[in-house]
């Protein structure tokens, strides 16, 4: 019979520091694409649902980059990791782009309904990262060939 951990130590496997560094990044890229948002609208005059686009990509590359390195730990990136975080990210993007469409036509500030869409997509992606993205790989996993990195010929 396998025993069970108890409440404090599961608690403790899920709250790890990759989490809580995950956390930090969105945070941080929460506040720096509200802050583009506001560039993109209030001072260049692009239309929002071209900005809220615009916005979400930039973030997402540089995210990619953060996330791949500081939280995860590799190296160096890989097109593999890249390719399925674009994947996990266009659908948490999808039902982000459309709660804040949606919140800014039935009347919410477009600033807010931005940052209360945050809140819709933030489960999916941190389940897809997790899970799918950065999953750990099983046993046996380890010898097969390492993914091909940003840079590497063919």
């Amino acid at each position: 019979m396998i025993p069970r951990p108890v409440p404090m130590q599961r608690f403790k496997q899920i709250l790890t520091p990759q989490l809580f560094r995950w956390f930090a990044v969105a945070v941080v890229f929460s506040g720096l694409g509200v802050g583009l948002l506001k560039v993109l609208v209030d001072y260049l005059a692009w239309p929002f649902a071209l900005a809220t686009f615009c916005s979400a990509e930039i973030c997402t590359l540089l995210r990619f980059l953060s996330v791949d390195r500081w939280v995860f730990g590799h190296r160096y990136p890989s097109w593999k990791r890249l390719w399925q975080y674009h994947v996990a990210n266009a659908a948490g993007f999808a039902v982000w782009w459309s709660a804040a469409n949606l919140l800014k036509s039935g009347g919410v500030h477009y600033l807010l309904a931005a940052v209360l869409a945050m809140f819709c997509s933030v489960g999916f992606s941190l389940l897809s990262n997790f899970l799918w993205v950065w999953r750990k790989p099983a046993v046996g996993a380890a010898e097969q060939s390492r993914p091909e990195q940003f840079g590497a010929g063919p």
